[in-house]
């Protein structure tokens, strides 16, 4: 596991890639981003406990990327650092130890992007 210094320039870097990509596989990234509207539109759940279910797969799959994405759209959907740190805590409880460390990673770009 590489450290992330700099939470802001790794997504940057993240967005930057996936433009590029999506550049050459249009009908792919359409597909994709036409998939993860519908899965996060409110319904039975709200968006923000859909995306605190994605945050901790992210979690449980250790994806940087992932967690920075999810952390993000939960700052823009309102949750408290109290919130996330609950989550983490079930996502730590369920995933073990390398579960803690990449938690401790999502509290890391949650202070990042809201400092």
């Amino acid at each position: 596991m590489s450290g992330i210094t700099d939470w802001r320039a790794f997504m940057d870097g993240v967005s930057d890639e996936v433009s590029t990509l999506s550049g050459e596989i249009p009908d792919t990234m359409a597909g994709f981003n036409a998939m993860g509207r519908a899965a996060k539109q409110s319904g039975a759940l709200p968006e923000k406990t859909k995306e605190i279910m994605a945050l901790g797969i992210a979690i449980a799959t250790r994806c940087d990327s992932c967690i920075g994405f999810h952390v993000k759209s939960l700052i823009r959907l309102g949750i408290t650092r109290a919130e996330l740190c609950e989550a983490l805590a079930m996502a730590t409880y369920m995933g073990g130890g390398p579960s803690l460390a990449y938690s401790a990673r999502a509290l890391k770009a949650f202070d990042t992007f809201t400092a």
